[in-house]
């Protein structure tokens, strides 16, 4: 990849820095995230020094950029020392340039939330954080298989709120059994905790998961679609109500409060993926690449050490590669899209018959602003939406 950084028709989306932290305390039963449970210590110091060698492999691929936020994800990154993650930071600190507004998320579990060790994260440059509640009913964490109950989630989000000024929780619903009132008491007990941000995830059975083994053998129902779409309708009015608005189809935030990373995922930015099983978007001279890292959190720290990177894998993303992700992503902001964005990447138009037909059916919408957004009926199935203008 050459080091400049050329003009791209996502480049003024941002550029961020996606750190992935591969280790939890436990596998949860729906998660098929690349996330591994060691019961052995991790050694930090050696991990710490893995990421500095790929920071700094990608920096030398990326110059001229200025870092706009950064993400530390997983697994668990709360289980890291403070030290760890002030080290990481450093280490971006000094590869790129930052901007003076910067965010800086840490995932954290309710399990590994202490105020000493968060004041330690402030300390370390952290200032907002995502906290993996999931639910706010000790029988639905157990079956979800979360290690924290209730009690300890609410108390994370105590510790957050007194600690960051910037917090956002998560959520999920549609589990099975779930009745809209009872979602409906939920969500509202946790909008009376929220600051500014929530995320709130609709349960999908994803293969190779435990939650895949029991939904085939009946041993787990989840909602069916009928049932899940009356509680996204629940979800949004709530939210809506409490202005907490959709800004993306599972997360809602209070105006100005957006997760300005995760906007830059969704608006099709620039991001570096650093660690075990990342991914990244980069931009070069001959256009966007697809960046991954080695999958298993040991192979990658030997390849780190041994070349330098664990990056597996660098695709050249076609025209109509970066067109179709462009959709993908954008579609899913209550923004929406902007067809002349769309244009330069995929090289061609938008269909309008096809476009017209969807805006015909009540599935996209034209905005004043010119700009193409799914409708609320058109969220719930945005996979045709998307299908049908790629095709077009």
């Amino acid at each position: 990849m050459p080091h400049s950084a050329p003009n791209h028709p996502t480049r003024d989306a941002g550029f961020g820095i996606y750190l992935h932290w591969p280790f939890c305390a436990a596998k949860c039963p729906y998660c098929d995230f690349n996330s591994h449970v060691r019961h052995a210590p991790v050694d930090e110091a050696r991990y710490l020094a893995a990421f500095r060698a790929e920071i700094a492999h990608v920096a030398a691929l990326t110059p001229g950029r200025t870092v706009s936020s950064i993400f530390l994800g997983g697994g668990t990154p709360s289980l890291m020392k403070p030290a760890t993650v002030a080290g990481l930071l450093d280490a971006v600190a000094q590869a790129w340039g930052t901007s003076d507004d910067i965010e800086i998320t840490l995932e954290a579990n309710p399990t590994s939330v202490e105020a000493e060790r968060f004041r330690g994260y402030r300390s370390a440059g952290i200032n907002r954080v995502s906290l993996g509640v999931q639910a706010l009913d000790d029988a639905s964490l157990k079956r979800l298989g979360r290690l924290h109950s209730a009690e300890e989630a609410l108390s994370a989000v105590s510790v957050a709120a007194a600690t960051f000024e910037r917090y956002s929780f998560d959520l999920i619903y549609a589990r099975p059994e779930q009745t809209p009132d009872a979602w409906r008491s939920e969500l509202e007990g946790a909008i009376a905790r929220a600051a500014e941000h929530l995320s709130l995830y609709q349960l999908t059975i994803e293969p190779g998961t435990p939650f895949f083994g029991l939904a085939a053998a009946g041993k787990l129902v989840p909602p069916d679609d009928e049932a899940a779409r009356i509680l996204f309708d629940v979800t949004q009015d709530i939210c809506d109500r409490a202005g907490f608005s959709a800004y993306e189809i599972s997360n809602h935030a209070r105006p100005g409060a957006q997760s300005r990373h995760n906007l830059l995922y969704w608006r099709y930015g620039e991001y570096a993926g650093i660690g075990p099983g990342a991914h990244g978007r980069l931009v070069s001279a001959e256009g966007r690449v697809a960046t991954v890292t080695e999958r298993m959190p040991e192979a990658w720290l030997a390849r780190v050490e041994r070349d330098g990177h664990g990056i597996t894998a660098t695709e050249s993303l076609s025209a109509s590669d970066q067109g179709d992700e462009f959709l993908m992503m954008g579609l899913r902001l209550s923004e929406g899209i902007d067809p002349a964005r769309y244009a330069a990447l995929k090289g061609r138009a938008l269909d309008e018959a096809r476009l017209a037909a969807l805006v015909g059916d009540g599935l996209v919408a034209r905005l004043p602003s010119g700009r193409i957004a799914a409708t609320a009926r058109g969220a719930p199935v945005l996979n045709a939406v998307v299908g049908e203008l790629a095709a077009g």
